[in-house]
């Protein structure tokens, strides 16, 4: 039996999001597998008797704390050592649950991932990645997103190994193509940073290098199926189609399916990749659908084995 583990008190409309999104997701989880809710129990069981769904369909951790988006990320993990976060990573750590997902305080998270998880052994740096829509049909993966804003050509080169081992367990793709973000396609082009990065992919034989992307064909599908950059260019891009969804959602231009897939509510959260368990960090804003797929996606990760695969990546 799987147990997905969610932070029930985590995001701006919590708990009510959380658990209604827990709801949704029943519907998915299959006999295999079961929700574990971490917060505050009353509360969670008067939402649950709100939607008429039984609360004896979840496990409930109660917990008395809450991590706000306010809180210095390293001392409220600490400090708080009965909130939703805290012990939700202590689960994790001990193996009562096979991952663990949160639309709450990204920095808990993430302090959680590196301090209670921890990186893989032989990972330099752990990234967050962000599945893309492309218009050949099939998602592609751009990390990193954020996480590690300037980055050296050795850490760029693992995302390359990460990613192509995440898009061959989870999105499944065969020996996916991978390629580093650059102004231009040429391998001259660049600066010091993707020139020496290039270099590094290009004598390697653990994944299958395509050579650089530019932007404009960054969600074309043709060249790439990872694409790999340090977190500030990631995050730009990320903010930047964020934007585009928006303004098209605004204008009535999303009724096709490549603007529709770039909702983040149908991808919810993104994964923490290269640590020693399957930790996915929602948005704050997470509605009860975004949560959905956050479970999900915590599920499909579990499932495809992803934290096993790294790890035999980088132990051989």
């Amino acid at each position: 039996m799987l147990r997905i583990g969610v932070d029930a008190m985590g995001g701006d409309f919590a708990p009510e999001a959380a658990v209604r999104g827990a709801v949704m997701a029943l519907e998915q989880m299959g006999g295999d597998s079961q929700i574990v809710l971490f917060g505050d129990r009353d509360r969670i069981l008067e939402v649950l008797a709100q939607e008429g769904c039984p609360a004896d369909r979840f496990d409930i951790v109660p917990t008395t704390e809450v991590i706000e988006m306010g809180d210095h990320p390293a001392k409220a993990f600490q400090q708080k050592a009965d909130s939703s976060i805290t012990v939700g990573f202590g689960h994790l750590a001990k193996g009562l649950i096979d991952g663990f997902a949160s639309a709450g305080s990204t920095g808990a998270m993430m302090v959680g991932s590196m301090a209670v998880i921890r990186p893989i052994e032989g990972v330099v740096r752990p990234a967050i990645s962000s599945v893309v829509p492309t218009i050949a049909g099939r998602p592609a993966l751009l990390l990193d997103v954020g996480l590690n804003v300037d980055c050296k050509p050795e850490v760029l080169l693992q995302y390359g190994l990460i990613g192509s081992v995440y898009a061959e367990a989870v999105l499944g793709i065969e020996r996916p193509r991978v390629a580093v973000l650059n102004i231009g396609e040429e391998e001259t082009k660049g600066n010091a940073q993707s020139k020496a990065t290039y270099e590094l992919m290009k004598e390697q034989d653990r994944f299958c290098f395509a050579g650089n992307i530019e932007g404009s064909h960054l969600f074309s599908g043709k060249v790439a199926d990872v694409i790999v950059c340090d977190g500030f260019v990631g995050n730009t891009v990320l903010k930047m189609a964020e934007g585009l969804y928006r303004i098209n959602s605004v204008l009535g231009c999303n009724d096709n399916p490549f603007w529709r897939s770039m909702n983040y509510e149908l991808v919810g959260g993104t994964p923490v990749l290269g640590v020693n368990a399957t930790v996915i960090i929602g948005h704050g804003c997470s509605t009860p659908l975004a949560i959905k797929s956050m479970i999900c996606s915590t599920r499909q990760c579990v499932k495809a084995d992803l934290t096993g695969r790294l790890q035999h990546a980088f132990n051989h």
